[in-house]
């Protein structure tokens, strides 16, 4: 078959018995993953036409952990013409209920656990079409005879899934069969063939987890390991268990390994590559050299308009460059127009980040966003005069490599001068205590941002150690040094792993809650406790001030 559909590429191992799925004690081969998936296609068929719109397919929220009946619906909404809605399950309440409504689910499949999370709530789906994997009536349910698959085009929207909520609401990504077969071709890019044994423990509700480990294994033919959540002290058990060769990873999931003890034997594993998105340069050579694998890191997104992948001759901090025929640029939002190169100094530091950083855009990629499902100023924001506005920072150097320098609402503004964050976190993440970092603005009393950091610690903090960090980094500019250390048991997680600025910015210097706020009053790197008094002391500066109204709009 020429693949054109990700239903076309999963026919293709129908009849093939190499195994296809590892989960916990149970195993299938791909010929039985097929199978069950054409069985889920009948369970849908037997509730009739869809009940929406005209022309509009099922679409079927799953509500599960990383489980075989995900994949199985996965597999079945691809046969059937379907749309799989890939429902977060860290979501409560009317946050929850909100999410399947905007998305207009017909069907919900869960299990018992979760199905509890949706009591009480408004999803706009009748209880007789919430289907939970885990009872009787469901198996009972389940077709003697499975269903034929439909006829399917490449723009058959197969996939919505909601982008990680990092820096604001939740939207949700269109993916088409065509666009999912097209990532899969990947494959061997990647390192995955038909021997590899791929490692799922990001969740399945999010691109990162399909569009880079389980469409690439099912176009090879490879085999599956699957993990219900990811878990930092079952990583190495698992990947010895299963003969595991590929993991993909986003957000701090390095991180939290490497903060796992450490152990003569690490290398001694099957590993061969990791593909994922925003480790940090001094975590991916410390992964490598511990466990004894290559690592892939690039630049992307559920939307998946813009992909940076690194060279060979990519600097370590760098994301690298984009693939031929993708032009890429950064802009100044403001102007519209191609910020200049970044100059940096002897120490590697970064000279101008007030004209060299901007926003990054796709020039002639906009036709490659599949849009997000009902949120026309969403979209909006994306393309705009034929571009696609990424809604990430980042700088490139003169030889063409760009830099990641943070989300769109990471840009903090001190004394008149413009940074991101993204360059002041690979800096403190280099201090050696560190797990993982976090920077972000919190306002002045008098104008302006001041630099706070979260801070999660494998030990105490050393506010002495950490003064002489700062001041041994010749690569840190004169505005960047933290105000502010919040000192956090553990970072606040998106439920796919990347760092929620949120809470921490809505804390901002409150020493009611959990952990120790240290800052430095002066103009040196000092710092001290953050007691309650002066707490309220700069809360009242801003009252002076007249700024109390920034505080409540945090």
């Amino acid at each position: 078959m020429a693949n054109g559909t990700f239903a076309e590429m999963l026919l293709d191992r129908a009849g093939d018995d190499h195994p296809g799925l590892l989960f916990e004690d149970a195993s299938y081969t791909w010929a039985e993953v097929v199978l069950e998936a054409r069985g889920r296609a009948g369970l849908l068929a037997s509730f009739g036409p869809p009940p929406g719109a005209p022309g509009r397919p099922w679409h079927v929220g799953v509500l599960l952990e990383n489980v075989p009946e995900y994949v199985f619906w996965i597999g079945g909404a691809a046969l059937a013409g379907a749309t799989v809605v890939g429902v977060n399950p860290t979501r409560r309440g009317d946050e929850l209920a909100a999410d399947i409504r905007h998305t207009d689910c017909d069907l919900i499949v869960t299990d018992s656990a979760h199905a509890a999370l949706l009591d009480g709530l408004d999803t706009g789906v009748p209880d007789d079409r919430v289907l939970r994997v885990d009872s009787e009536a469901y198996a009972a349910r389940l077709p003697g005879e499975p269903a034929e698959p439909a006829r399917v085009a490449p723009g058959d929207r197969l996939l919505l899934l909601f982008t990680s909520g990092s820096t604001g609401a939740p939207k949700a990504v269109a993916c088409g069969q065509g666009r999912l077969a097209a990532i899969a071709r990947n494959a061997e890019r990647m390192s995955i063939t038909r021997d590899s044994v791929t490692y799922i423990a990001m969740p399945l509700f999010h691109g990162n987890a399909l569009m880079a480990n389980l469409a690439m294994a099912v176009h090879a033919g490879a085999t599956v390991a699957m993990r219900r959540k990811f878990s930092a002290s079952g990583f190495l058990p698992d990947v010895r268990r299963y003969g595991v060769t590929y993991f993909n990873y986003v957000g701090r999931a390095l991180a939290y390994i490497l903060a796992t003890p450490e152990r003569p034997d690490d290398a001694d594993n099957p590993l061969c590559a990791l593909f994922g998105t925003e480790a940090s340069a001094q975590d991916m050579a410390r992964f490598s050299a511990r466990f004894g694998c290559r690592i892939i890191e690039g630049y992307g997104s559920s939307e998946g308009a813009i992909s940076i992948q690194k060279t060979p001759d990519t600097p370590p901090d760098a994301l690298g460059v984009p693939p031929q025929g993708m032009e890429v640029a950064v802009l100044d939002p403001a102007t519209g127009r191609e910020c200049p190169p970044a100059r940096f100094g002897p120490d590697g530091g970064l000279l101008n980040p007030g004209e060299a950083i901007g926003e990054i855009v796709g020039l002639n990629v906009a036709a490659a966003f599949e849009g997000y499902y009902n949120n026309p100023e969403a979209d909006a924001e994306r393309v705009r005069d034929g571009k696609y506005w990424s809604g990430d920072l980042g700088y490139r150097d003169a030889d063409g490599f760009f830099y990641f320098a943070g989300r769109g609402n990471d840009r903090l503004r001190v004394d008149s001068e413009n940074f991101a964050a993204a360059p002041v976190e690979r800096i403190l993440s280099c201090w050696e205590p560190v797990v993982m970092c976090a920077v972000y603005p919190v306002p002045d009393p008098r104008t302006g941002d001041q630099v706070m950091a979260a801070l999660e610690l494998g030990g105490p903090f050393d506010p002495d150690a950490f003064t002489a960090f700062l001041a041994g980094r010749r690569d840190l500019g004169t505005k960047w040094a933290p105000r502010f250390v919040r000192i956090v048991e553990s970072m606040p997680l998106t439920a796919t792993g990347k760092v929620d600025k949120r809470p921490l910015r809505r804390a901002r210097w409150d020493v009611s809650g959990d952990g120790a706020v240290w800052w430095r009053p002066g103009r040196g790197l000092a710092y001290e406790p953050l007691t309650a008094g002066r707490a309220e002391a700069i809360s009242a500066e801003f009252r002076a001030n007249g700024r109390s109204h920034v505080l409540t709009a945090l």
